[in-house]
């Protein structure tokens, strides 16, 4: 079984959540740049103060400040037997970053799993995400509209970058939580 894992798809697709259940599957850890992002903003450190002006407006953090904080994880002992990652690499310049930074610590990564949903079920899961967990990011209609966008034109292309190397496995993200897990497993 896959351990070194991107767990990848739209805003809402369900990544965290699947997440959460692959690392008890597995024994690795998660690492999420979205936590990481929120882990600052909460604690209103600089890093946070910055992240905080892209991310309410719905824009995406500059690649300099997430690729220098998932060096540092990915730098970390515990992610030695492997690691499932959600929330980056969210444009071309970054898959690249990962996969050379990957290359230098002989981890490559073993699979991208692409949970895929249509856009009128982005907009019904964030809105409910919203209410659940908080999150003002997740409530406003145009913010919402931006970060698809985003994702089309940016984050989107990684696919391609990862299909020549045969890693890219899509998965339905429609349906219960148990559901799309067991369709995870399947790939994995």
């Amino acid at each position: 079984m896959f351990k070194r894992i991107l767990l990848f798809g739209p805003p809402g697709a369900g990544k965290g959540t699947e997440a959460t259940k692959l690392v008890k599957l597995l024994n690795v850890p998660h690492i999420s740049t979205g936590d990481m992002f929120r882990y600052h903003i909460k604690n209103n450190t600089k890093l946070g103060q910055r992240v905080k002006e892209y991310t309410s407006s719905g824009a995406l953090v500059p690649d300099e400040v997430t690729n220098a904080m998932v060096k540092e994880r990915l730098s970390l002992d515990d992610v030695k037997a492997g690691f499932i990652m959600d929330g980056f690499p969210r444009s071309v310049d970054q898959a690249e970053f990962l996969s050379g930074l990957l290359d230098d610590l002989l981890m490559p990564l073993e699979a991208v799993v692409y949970l895929s949903l249509k856009e009128s079920e982005i907009f019904v899961r964030l809105k409910k995400r919203a209410g659940e967990e908080n999150r003002a990011d997740d409530a406003d209609q145009e913010i919402i509209k931006n970060r698809i966008r985003e994702y089309k034109a940016q984050s989107e292309p990684c696919l391609d970058y990862y299909r020549p190397q045969k890693i890219v496995h899509e998965v339905d993200g429609m349906g219960s939580i148990d559901e799309v897990f067991e369709r995870i497993k399947k790939v994995l």
